[in-house]
């Protein structure tokens, strides 16, 4: 994301590690570094008044407080913090601080929301659904995964509560449940599981009546996962281990940084498809697909996972600053997408990155 807004702006990165800021800045000589601690408020709102845009792009369990924190101080942001709590929640403060902030700019959340905020005002819909993961192209037994980001924060995929609208009703199962196979070209058979995706949506569209977000995985995947989590892996309450107290959470999160850890230049692939059912303005009842595969780009060494999240943000900071949204408040891409100007720069800006949706339709008797 830095690298990409330094194209264009002149970009601070800021870490809390200074050997993380030292290879920043060996990747892009242009950017200027410097470290901070993120949970300090004050320094945090310091350093960032002094630019005009933010990008919070700290791991979940730090993104809603650290976005309030931007919020109090007044300045415009682009979030991509998979936080478990309502973003919407900070709306209020966001319109009284007269700041914009336009939030879960990612593949999902982020582009199903703008795909879908985009279509509920051309269409009825009725269905919304969407499929997606991040996968490692070589298979390694026995989880065949490897996370780009932190695996803390993919084991609160698997342990937080899933959430899906059926015929008009909110319904909160298990994550990791309702299994299905599914095909997917130039990958082959993936397995979909119940996720907490749907996020903003399930309260800016309440009015359609059935809306589902699925993780993918390779097959296998889950069941593997499934053990762990009944054996109490992911438990938080400490226990006693030869006179130490442990969390297993924090044990298994440390066994499974090495065993899912991406490699820097371990090639990888994202996987994406959305499809949404209604009424078009014809009257007509028709089903719309997007799909989207991106693999790890070995020209510039970027994973498929950074370019896809990556450039979702990046297009909304570039598509505030110039001018295209300036509505004040918290939005989520659905609420920004909407609008077709908003809508066609997302798509141009991550075309002119090799990141291609593919749009496909049909007619249903």
């Amino acid at each position: 994301m830095a690298i990409d807004m330094a194209k264009k702006h002149r970009v601070t990165v800021t870490d809390l590690s200074q050997d993380v800021l030292g290879k920043v800045k060996q990747k892009c000589s242009d950017l200027t570094i410097q470290q901070l601690d993120v949970t300090n408020k004050k320094e945090l709102q310091r350093i960032i008044k002094q630019h005009d845009l933010v990008i919070n792009a700290v791991p979940g369990f730090l993104g809603f407080e650290t976005l309030k924190s931007i919020i109090e101080a007044g300045m415009n942001v682009i979030d991509i913090a998979f936080f478990p709590e309502n973003s919407l929640e900070l709306d209020a403060l966001a319109k009284e601080k007269n700041v914009t902030a336009i939030v879960d700019c990612g593949v999902a959340p982020g582009m199903d929301n703008v795909i879908l905020g985009y279509y509920n005002e051309i269409m009825n819909l009725t269905d919304f659904e969407c499929l997606v993961g991040g996968l490692p192209k070589i298979k390694k037994w026995p989880f065949c995964y490897k996370a780009p980001f932190s695996p803390i924060d993919v084991i609160e995929e698997y342990t937080r509560p899933a959430r899906y609208v059926e015929h008009g009703e909110l319904v909160v199962r298990e994550p990791l449940t309702d299994c299905e196979y599914v095909e997917f070209d130039k990958v082959g058979t993936l397995e979909s599981f119940n996720s907490d995706g749907l996020r903003s949506i399930i309260f800016t569209m309440p009015h359609i009546p059935n809306m589902k977000e699925k993780t993918l995985r390779y097959p296998g995947h889950v069941e593997y996962v499934k053990v762990l989590k009944e054996s109490g892996f992911f438990g938080t309450e400490k226990i006693e281990v030869n006179g130490n107290l442990v969390s297993p959470l924090d044990f298994t999160s440390k066994i499974l940084f090495n065993e899912w850890k991406l490699g820097e230049t371990e090639e990888e692939i994202t996987v994406l498809r959305v499809t949404l059912k209604g009424e078009n303005e014809k009257g007509q009842t028709e089903e719309v697909v997007y799909t989207m595969h991106d693999e790890y780009n070995t020209g510039t060494e970027t994973s498929s996972m950074a370019r896809t999240t990556g450039y979702t943000a990046t297009a909304a900071a570039n598509l505030f600053l110039d001018g295209l949204f300036s509505e004040k408040g918290v939005f989520p891409p659905e609420l920004v997408g909407k609008h077709k100007a908003c809508f066609d720069y997302f798509f141009d800006y991550l075309e002119t990155r090799s990141i291609h949706y593919i749009k496909s339709s049909r007619l249903i008797d």
